[in-house]
């Protein structure tokens, strides 16, 4: 197959500028949202940013099945894109309304539920999503294209709400802040899940091979194909450090550097890097191997991560440098992933001679999902063992202890965890890459 028409490229890439914002702006804002406006325990906040994605986790697989059905109807899986899209969207600027029942248990189950159907929402985009790479080309450099497209428009995605959304909320302050943030990222994401509905019109949409059908079935083909349960694996340990990162910028600005407002600075630093290292990983990975440049990535982005154990003590210039290089390790973490999955999927539906796209991807969604779940969770857990004091006060002193909780992490855990990924890495199970 020939190369996609650039309006497909980035037509689908696109759809990128709703799942940055949503894999991001709750990892960055929700946890410190939580702890220190609406003055939710640190290790009751950690739950409600966990509980919801747990969900998303089990309905992932069944949205992905609904996919495969939605693709054997109508020949096309835009429907559940744009309907998703818009959806969480909606429900995203929902999360940070706050209704204001001046009760913190009561305002804490209002996030839930609302984090809940967000999650939901998000499940019925994602998956289709992520399942279009393996059915809109079936060229191997072309999907390693397609990819770098899309995780170069995450990066922006990332930079644009990672780096505004902060900014809105501590410019403005206090819940007002949180809820023009909330509405500013939804707006973001409604232009995304159109552009992606509109852009991918008229794509191919490969052979259509019937799907499984029962859930008996699906569980033998995950069990026997242990390519995409390591590669699953490995993106799943990865996830879990970025996003333990993520829920922790806040904080290391604030109690580490010492300057809130640096956050904004300390998240570009590392997305901005990322962003440029886009272009770059497809062409290591095109001269020595998917295989090669995602090993080489972990490595760089792990010996990053530890470096920034000495925050406390570093200049703010030579922190941003590591930072900075944690930016060059991210972009390549994300674009190997990507770009062999596609490639995995192909060769199993060659095997078996039936729809896998869609549940690989919800498989593949649930993984990536309880990563950024399971990080917030942990880093809250973390705050907790560290005795963090939770308060409507956002200036409330923290004890000795709450420091070097934050301190490890945002920085010793997540480089054990990026760490831990690389014996994972087995290139026996991942042969074309």
């Amino acid at each position: 197959m020939t190369a996609l028409p650039t309006r497909t490229r980035l037509g689908y890439s696109l759809g990128s500028l709703v799942t940055g914002p949503f894999g991001t702006v709750p990892g960055l804002l929700l946890l410190p949202y939580l702890t220190d406006t609406l003055g939710v325990a640190s290790a009751a906040a950690g739950a409600i940013v966990f509980v919801p994605k747990v969900w998303d986790v089990l309905f992932n697989p069944f949205a992905g099945r609904l996919s495969d059905s939605d693709l054997a109807r109508t020949g096309s899986r835009r429907r559940f894109i744009l309907g998703g899209g818009i959806g969480v969207a909606v429900l995203f600027a929902a999360i940070f309304a706050y209704p204001g029942f001046a009760n913190s248990a009561a305002d804490g189950i209002y996030v839930v539920v609302a984090f809940f159907l967000c999650a939901t929402a998000f499940a019925f985009f994602q998956v289709p999503f992520n399942a279009l790479p393996a059915e809109i080309t079936a060229n191997y450099d072309e999907r390693t294209r397609l990819t770098s497209w899309r995780i170069g428009v995450l990066a922006i995605a990332i930079l644009f709400s990672g780096g505004v959304a902060p900014l809105i909320t501590t410019g403005i302050g206090g819940v007002a802040g949180y809820r023009v943030m909330g509405v500013v990222v939804g707006v973001l994401m409604v232009g995304g899940a159109l552009a992606v509905f509109l852009g991918t019109r008229g794509a191919p949409v490969g052979t259509q091979l019937p799907q499984t059908t029962r859930f008996r079935d699906l569980w033998a083909t995950m069990r026997n194909w242990r390519s995409f349960r390591w590669l699953l694996g490995v993106y799943f340990v990865q996830s879990l450090g970025v996003s333990v990162v993520l829920a922790g910028v806040s904080y290391a600005a604030k109690y580490i550097i010492g300057d809130e407002s640096s956050k904004s600075f300390l998240f570009a630093a590392v997305v901005g890097p990322a962003l440029l290292m886009m272009p770059v990983w497809p062409r290591i990975g095109a001269r020595w191997g998917k295989f090669a440049g995602f090993r080489a990535a972990s490595i760089v982005l792990a010996v990053a991560l530890l470096c920034l154990l000495g925050a406390k003590g570093f200049p703010l210039g030579v922190t941003l440098v590591f930072a900075a290089l944690v930016g060059v390790g991210y972009g390549g973490v994300q674009v190997f992933p990507l770009a062999i999955l596609p490639d995995l999927i192909e060769d199993e539906e060659k095997r078996t001679g039936e729809r896998r796209a869609g549940i690989a991807a919800g498989i593949w969604t649930a993984g990536d999902t309880l990563g950024l779940a399971l990080g917030g969770g942990l880093f809250g857990l973390i705050l907790s063992m560290g005795d963090y004091v939770s308060s409507t006060n956002a200036s409330a002193a923290q004890p000795d202890s709450a420091i070097t909780a934050i301190l490890i992490g945002f920085s010793v855990l997540p480089a054990v965890l990026v760490a831990l990924g690389i014996p994972l890495l087995r290139k026996s199970v991942l042969d074309r890459a």
